[in-house]
């Protein structure tokens, strides 16, 4: 049974692999990893975790100045499977969530089972009604993803990725 937790330095090699398994270039939105980021050696991951982590804070108290969100692995029997992340503040390029699942991991229904997951705690952290979760112009499944998980799109836009989809998901209360 997958769980979303919090990232972790105990699962370095497991993040290593989940990174492998995409293959070079850039990783999926769920990690918030940067070309520049050390996450080979065991300082520069933790120094990534640390950076990943240290501003999240529970339903109810503030959120602090400067970027900063919710990070969530997606992790089955010590295997890490994806990430999402819920922005705290509002990017319009970017969206509230960005997620990821390793290739060999896909076709299983993560992405929108930690979707759903990731909603409620928009909704509790931080009192939204919609959030907006974009996706690239031809990715076919996530925006099958996001669109069964109540997403209405709101329109195709060129950004400095290419065309980006985005979706308006209203989280009633």
């Amino acid at each position: 049974m997958p769980e979303l937790i919090l990232p972790t330095v105990r699962l370095h090699a497991a993040f290593l692999e989940c990174r492998d398994d995409w293959g070079p270039g850039p990783h999926e939105d769920g990690f918030g990893l940067g070309a520049a980021d050390d996450v080979d050696s065991a300082a520069g991951f933790a120094a990534w975790v640390h950076k990943r982590v240290r501003l999240t804070h529970p339903a109810g108290e503030p959120c602090p100045d400067g970027p900063h969100g919710s990070p969530r692995w997606i992790v089955e029997n010590g295997r890490v499977l994806g990430g999402i992340a819920l922005r705290h503040r509002y990017d319009d390029d970017l969206g509230h969530l960005g997620y990821g699942v390793r290739p060999s991991a896909r076709r299983r229904g993560l992405a929108g089972w930690a979707l759903g997951e990731m909603l409620g705690e928009a909704r509790a952290v931080l009192g939204l009604d919609r959030v907006l979760v974009v996706c690239a112009g031809d990715n076919v499944a996530s925006a099958r993803t996001i669109e069964r998980n109540g997403g209405v799109l709101d329109g195709i836009r060129d950004t400095a990725l290419g065309p980006t989809r985005r979706y308006w998901i209203p989280l009633g209360r």
